[in-house]
Parts: C-alpha cells; sequence; structure tokens
C-alpha cells in the first residue's frame, strides 16, 4: 500500500469525514418544560436534542460571523435573538483546503460565518455543577473542525463531564497579519485571530455553561496536535488567564525545542509575510490595499498560501508573539515559570513522526540534520543513524517523535514545578490491527478516538477488548483529571505516578497500561543541552 494510502487511513482515524449542515442553530422551536430543554444563553434561548440521557446542543453561535469589514478582526458578541434557536445541526467548518496536508480529508461544508460550537451534557439540571471538558481540535492551523465525528462528546459526556467542542478560524484567516491590519487594531496587532476565537469560545464557557448544569470554575482545555500548540499559547497569554483550572495537551510540541522547523515569528516578521499574501494576490497595488484583501475569496487566500514547509512540517502560519496575547515565545514562558498555575496532563505517542515523513534519501537526511541541527548534528546523528536509504525512515520517525513531541512534553511537565502545580506525562503506544495501518505504528492522532470513546466512528477493521478496554481506562483517566487534577480520581484501575524532575515517572498507555520512567532520556538530555535550558 502506498504511503498515501496509508496517511488517508490513518487521518480517517484522526478525523473521520464529517457531513456538515449550512447554518448552525436557526430554525424557531417549540417551547418545552425544562430548562435543559430550553437553555436561555446571554444571547438568547436555543433547544437541543436528548440522546441515550444525554442533551445535545450543536452548532451554537458563540461569536458574530467574521465576515465582510469583521474578517480579520477580533472575534465580536454574536447579535442576541429572542425565539427559541433550534441547535440540532453543527454549523459550517472555518474554511480549509479541500485536499488538505493529511490526506484527503473532507470535513464538509465550509463558510466563513463559522464561529459555533457544540455542547454535550448528561445534567438533568443547571444545577448539577459538572466539570467540563472543552475540546481544540487540531489541523496545523490550517485545518479540522469541531464537528468532525470522531470527537461527538457523547461518550465522554456519559462519565459525567459536559464536553464542548469549539471552531476556531484557520490559515489566512486565522492568523495572517500584515502592517495595515495592525494599524487599524485598537491594541496595534494583527494575526492570532484564531487564537482570539478559543478565548472567544472559553470566555463564552464562562458566561454560559452553568445553564447545561456545567461548572465555570472547573474547566479543562484539551485538544491534540495544533489544539495542543494552542493550548501551550493559551497558557501563558494573559487573555486566557482565569479561563480554564486544568489543560489537557495531546501531542502539541513547542516546535522550537527539539525540532526547530516553525519557530513562532515577532508580529514584524508574521507582518511581512502578510505582505507577501497580499503581493501574491495583488492586493497590494490597489488603492485601498485592505478592502481589496477583505475582498478576496477563501479559496484565494488558500492558494496564496499554499506553498509547502521546509521538510515534514504541515505548518504554512502559525500564531505569532505579537505582545499582547502573547507576549513572548510559549518555551521561553514556561522555562520562566510564567504560564498559568493550572494542573497539566500532557504526553504523545509512540511513532508520531510516521504521517509527517517526507521521501528524501540518505544524503538528503544527514542535510537535514545540519540545516536544523549545526554544530550539533553530529549528536543528533549518532543518535538516529541511518547507514542506508532503508533506515532514513525509521531513524526519523525517532528523531520527531523522541527530540520533537517527547521532549517537548517532558519539558512542559518539568516546567509545572515551578508554579506548584502538578504534572502527569504520558505515552500512548497502542496500535490498531486493521493491516492497512501497520507500517503507521502508534501514530499522530490515533489516542483520539480512544480518549472520546468514539472507536465505532472511524471506520477501522481489527478492533477488539483491549481497544474498548483501553478507551474505557482513558476516559477515566481524561475525566478523573478534569473533575480533580488528578488522573486517579477517576474509576481507572492503574495508579498514574504524577511527573516530578526527580522521578521523571510517566503511565504507558497500550496494550497493557504501566507506569514507566525517564521518557526518552538520551534525546530529552540533548534538546536540553541544545536549548541551554
Amino acid at each position: 500500500m502506498s504511503r498515501k494510502a496509508m496517511v488517508s487511513i490513518a487521518v480517517l482515524c484522526m478525523l473521520t469525514t464529517a457531513t456538515l449542515l449550512a447554518a448552525g442553530c436557526g430554525s424557531k422551536a417549540t417551547t418545552t418544560e425544562t430548562t435543559l430543554e430550553i437553555p436561555q444563553l446571554d444571547s438568547g434561548p436555543i433547544s437541543g436534542i436528548l440522546e441515550e440521557g444525554v442533551w445535545t446542543y450543536k452548532g451554537i453561535p458563540f461569536a458574530a460571523p467574521p465576515t465582510g469589514e469583521l474578517r480579520w478582526k477580533e472575534p465580536q458578541p454574536v447579535e442576541p435573538w429572542e425565539e427559541v434557536l433550534a441547535c440540532d445541526s453543527y454549523g459550517p467548518a472555518c474554511p480549509q483546503p479541500k485536499d488538505d496536508w493529511t490526506g484527503m480529508m473532507d470535513v464538509g461544508y465550509t463558510d466563513e460565518d463559522c464561529l459555533y460550537l457544540n455542547v454535550w451534557t448528561p445534567a438533568e439540571s443547571p444545577d448539577e455543577e459538572l466539570p467540563v471538558m472543552v475540546w481544540i481540535h487540531g489541523g496545523a492551523f490550517r485545518s479540522g473542525a469541531g464537528s468532525l465525528p470522531v470527537y461527538d462528546g457523547h461518550n465522554l459526556a456519559e462519565k459525567g463531564v459536559v464536553v464542548v467542542t469549539i471552531n476556531y478560524r484557520l490559515g489566512a484567516l486565522g492568523l495572517m497579519a500584515h502592517p495595515l491590519l495592525s494599524q487599524e487594531s485598537p491594541e496595534g496587532v494583527s494575526g492570532n485571530y484564531g487564537l482570539f476565537d478559543q478565548v472567544a469560545a472559553l470566555e463564552w464557557v464562562q458566561d454560559n455553561i452553568d445553564v447545561f448544569g456545567g461548572d465555570a470554575d472547573t474547566v479543562t482545555v484539551f485538544g491534540e496536535s495544533a489544539g495542543g500548540m494552542s493550548i501551550l499559547d493559551l497558557m501563558v497569554s494573559p487573555l486566557a488567564d482565569g479561563l480554564f483550572d486544568r489543560a489537557i495537551v495531546e501531542s502539541g510540541p513547542m516546535l522550537d525545542l527539539g525540532l526547530p522547523i516553525n519557530e513562532m515569528p515577532t508580529l514584524e516578521e508574521a507582518e511581512k509575510t502578510g505582505e507577501e499574501i497580499s503581493e501574491e494576490l495583488g492586493c497590494d497595488e490597489a488603492e485601498d490595499e485592505l478592502a481589496a484583501l477583505r475582498e478576496t475569496t477563501p479559496d484565494e487566500l488558500m492558494a496564496a498560501t499554499s506553498a509547502g514547509n521546509q521538510f515534514f512540517s504541515p505548518i504554512n502560519l502559525s500564531p505569532n508573539i505579537d505582545g499582547y496575547l502573547l507576549s513572548e515565545n510559549p518555551s521561553q514562558a514556561f522555562a520562566d515559570g510564567g504560564q498559568h498555575a493550572v494542573p497539566l496532563l500532557t504526553g504523545i505517542n509512540a511513532n508520531e513522526g510516521t504521517i509527517f515523513l517526507p521521501d528524501i534519501t540518505l544524503n538528503q537526511y544527514g542535510l537535514m540534520g545540519d540545516y536544523l541541527y549545526g554544530e550539533n548534528a553530529a549528536e543528533v546523528e549518532t543518535l538516529y543513524p541511518a547507514q542506508s536509504e532503508a533506515e532514513v525512515k525509521p531513524s526519523m520517525d525517532r528523531l520527531i517523535t523522541q527530540m520533537g513531541f517527547g521532549a517537548s512534553a517532558r519539558f512542559t511537565a518539568d516546567c509545572m514545578e515551578k508554579v506548584g502545580e502538578p504534572a502527569y506525562l504520558y505515552l500512548f503506544t497502542q496500535t490498531l490491527k486493521d493491516p492497512r495501518t501497520t507500517a503507521l505504528g502508534s501514530f499522530h492522532g490515533l489516542e483520539i478516538m480512544y480518549v472520546f470513546g468514539n472507536l465505532d466512528k472511524v471506520g477501522v477493521e481489527g478492533l477488539d477488548e483491549e481497544d474498548y478496554a483501553l478507551s474505557e481506562e482513558m476516559m477515566e483517566y481524561w475525566t478523573g483529571f478534569a473533575s480533580s487534577g488528578d488522573p486517579n480520581s477517576g474509576g481507572a484501575s492503574v495508579q498514574w505516578p504524577a511527573y516530578t524532575a526527580d522521578t521523571a515517572e510517566y503511565l504507558e498507555l497500550g496494550a497493557t497500561i504501566t507506569p514507566a520512567a525517564d521518557l526518552f532520556q538520551q534525546a530529552y538530555d540533548l534538546v536540553m543541552k541544545i536549548n541551554g535550558l
């Protein structure tokens, strides 16, 4: 089977294809008996659907449509309504490539009017004060949606939590900076619109989650890949302070540490990229450049930013250090103890690199090492040697997994002692028995369907009792952590040791669940040496 076919199957497990309806909440509903049937939001009343003991509300607008003059502006309050809105279908996904970097995964209908979220709650009354879990999806800041079937919150909600999944602006619409955009901003910044959307969604949770039986003082943000990276950003952003009480980061690396391929740009650097995008579109020649940019279509913007990045990174645009939402690189903030003091659960999968691997030669592998690691390249090559073409991809997988993802997870866990909060570290090692994914191992994103309990929604073969048992245990750990800041407060059977710099303990999640220590120690030591940490 070709790599493209394998990647497509892998992404099917991560994302699945969603068929989305265009409007989200929209039609008038008939008033019924309880407040959970007709929750009264700050913006107006809505209705949902009760399915097997869980209330589901899909396509709730949490901000005004970021269209027209609101394109490339911070999210604005949604216009209130009076009649009951039936929230029984997902809102559109944010504009994104139809053939994304992961291999032909389509989220369905997209539209710039995409700032919607979804809620699943098992509460029987608004007075229950259940823990809240807010999911931030991945997709390299350029694809994905909170409405994908693998993120369906029903099974997780059955564990006694309120689950929220959100959309946020992607690609150029969510991340493009430009000097003229900064000039019109009251804060003098631009870009980071996707992160502003995440903050707005968390503010919505603070203002409204009580009507769903949720506790605004017990909010956990959790996310994977770019979603996990977003959470690391939120953990050091003053705008997100007080908006969440725990954080779960799944495979969300700090790419400037062990795999320096996407260092976070300054605002000035991001503005320069925006000027290049404007020039590519021909908008720089217009009398009113911003008006011309706002008249471009999402497809035109995607085409202007579609150039591939160096080596194996799918990220074309990323958040920038704007001095307002982000005052410094998250890695530096963590090193200085500048992150928010909240418990952290973080970890990676055993084969993070397999879906990112490019087809490169042995000689190119050596050149890549020289380019990325400079005077440290020889040590990296010693740790991840390749003597033949056949050894290149296995070595690259280990390098990406251990130095890129593993060292970052350990580093953030290490840093939580600086703020007096516990950290819990994991290594997910489960592999699928589906022969179509054998070569991918425990690949990037595979853990998601276990966390949400949605093994039956991803179309893979060979699932058995081992998979379902692991999923149950992981849901207990995740919801236990959301409830108390300690994953052991759920019903999981194996004690998860807290991570400390002295013990460096973590939990292996796979065919067996077992504590271990010193995750990828040689790689971690090398990364710390390279970065002077």
